[in-house]
């Protein structure tokens, strides 16, 4: 190959290892019921900024396609999104609301030291009723497990399209 030649083929796609929903529907069924009830009362664009930031920890790249391609949908910037890996150092583009919400969900998604910090959730009560926070805890539990189902089943990241599944 030349110099001036550039490659531009992309790297194949890996195949998912299992269809988890479909051979486990009654587990899918409830995990999309309780993914619904997360949802109940709380900020939509928060849930979005949530749903990314856990999916960036675990390596979901499945639900990082899914969850960027919702939060654009429904108007948030690809700035906030691209800036939310590095949000300690990109804090101004973000409510301080949001960032307590960002923060808990780093702490309840990487439980290597154990807990979640009593700095960490005095913030987030310091800027959610209780009744939403209890909802956020929920929420960041939630897509915890959706990215280890992802994760674990390899689902492919690239096809989805907002709105196409049905919950």
């Amino acid at each position: 190959m030349s110099n001036d030649t550039k490659t531009t083929e992309l790297a194949a796609e890996h195949t998912p290892r299992m269809q988890l929903f479909k051979l486990a529907p009654e587990a899918y069924k409830a995990a999309v019921a309780l993914d619904i009830a997360t949802q109940k009362g709380l900020d939509p664009v928060i849930a979005e900024l949530v749903k990314i930031r856990a999916s960036q920890i675990n390596h979901c790249a499945f639900c990082l396609d899914m969850h960027t391609k919702d939060a654009l949908a429904a108007g948030e910037s690809v700035e906030r999104i691209v800036q939310l890996s590095a949000w300690e150092e990109s804090r101004h583009f973000y409510t301080e609301k949001e960032l307590a919400a960002i923060e808990l969900t780093e702490a309840i998604t990487v439980l290597t030291d154990g807990f979640v910090p009593d700095e960490v959730y005095e913030k987030a009560a310091e800027h959610f009723e209780e009744a939403e926070l209890a909802q956020l805890i929920t929420a960041i539990a939630m897509i915890n497990m959706w990215n280890r189902f992802a994760v674990t089943t390899r689902l492919s990241p690239g096809h989805y399209t907002p709105g196409s599944l049905k919950r």
